[in-house]
């Protein structure tokens, strides 16, 4: 059992940049590059093993082979997926189901969702939710006459920006954004409105406003300015818990010299880095230990009941686990 360095699936959404290629490192083949999705083991886009016992094994194979990696929380499958997003144009406005709905209707899990900023450029912002109360008709005719804006709500969006965005939200990110994204295991997705886009080959995305309404909550959003975050000080560095949620915690975690931490059997881990470069060391046999290097845009998988690991360099990480 070792640390596995992931590597990412990409997603030429017609929004996508290329600053996931500029910026971190991403060497893939497509512009645009909307997305990459760092830890999935999702049938749309299934990450792989870089190195040690499963070097070119999809994570999802390693899982299957290994259910007890999981750890005891996890109900037979990675529950997450996460993401880098670069939103070069906006985002369509969009919503997720929930649970019930999703595995009813879609075979597959709803999707609450968090977001953290990396980067936004000035006047950058995003949608959460209604500015008031809205019915179904109200919907409908806002978006046959372009004035679904008027309906929602818009937030500026700045670096280290924290979101929440429970399954039901409408909601989309604005163009200048940059994001990592941790959210449930599914890629079900209802366009409400894309600007009247249209794709490569000429045609208009598919919206899905029937089934939308199905699972919107269109009560008016609620207050998303963000919260003071507290921050724990320790030799080596800090610890700041950014969203807690029956699916996932996630903490940043600013590394100066050392970080130690266990990770144990009721769930995985997974370390995402934003900044820097570090390397983190396990234990595995008595007295034997094991060093795995990493550096921004690299995302680390630990399996559970992995135990006691080190990590030295000076970085900064999105620690996640169910």
């Amino acid at each position: 059992m070792e640390p596995m360095l992931l590597k990412p699936v990409g997603k030429d959404y017609l929004w996508g940049g290329s600053r996931l290629k500029t910026e971190y490192g991403k060497r893939m083949d497509m512009f645009p590059l909307a997305e990459t999705w760092e830890c999935s083991t999702h049938p749309d886009g299934m990450s792989s093993v870089v190195n040690g016992e499963f070097a070119g094994w999809t994570l999802r194979d390693v899982l299957g082979r290994y259910p007890e990696y999981l750890g005891t929380k996890a109900q037979g499958e990675l529950p997450i997926l996460v993401k880098f997003i670069d939103a070069e144009k906006d985002l369509s406005v969009q919503v997720h189901p929930g649970d019930e709905y999703a595995r009813t209707f879609e075979r597959q899990n709803g999707k609450t969702e968090m977001w953290y900023v990396l980067d936004a450029k000035p006047g950058a912002s995003l949608i959460c939710g209604f500015a008031h109360d809205v019915t179904e008709s109200q919907l409908r005719a806002a978006v046959h006459d372009g004035e679904l804006a008027k309906q929602l709500q818009r937030v500026d969006v700045h670096k280290g920006d924290v979101f929440f965005i429970p399954a039901g939200t409408i909601h989309a990110i604005g163009a200048g954004a940059l994001v990592a994204e941790i959210q449930e295991s599914s890629n079900v997705t209802y366009r409400v409105y894309d600007y009247d886009r249209t794709d490569k080959e000429g045609k208009k995305r598919k919206l899905h406003f029937d089934k939308a309404v199905k699972v919107l909550n269109m009560k008016s959003g609620v207050d998303v300015r963000q919260k003071p975050r507290m921050v724990h000080y320790y030799p080596g560095c800090s610890r700041e818990l950014l969203c807690r949620c029956q699916y996932f915690d996630t903490e940043r975690i600013q590394i100066s010299s050392g970080f130690s931490f266990s990770v144990l059997e009721n769930s995985f881990q997974v370390l995402l880095c934003l900044e820097g470069e570090a390397k983190i060391e396990t234990e595995g046999e008595p007295g034997a230990y094991r060093a795995l290097g990493f550096a921004k845009g690299d995302c680390v998988f630990l399996p559970a009941s992995l135990g006691r690991c080190h990590i030295t360099g000076r970085a900064e990480l999105l620690k996640i686990r169910c």
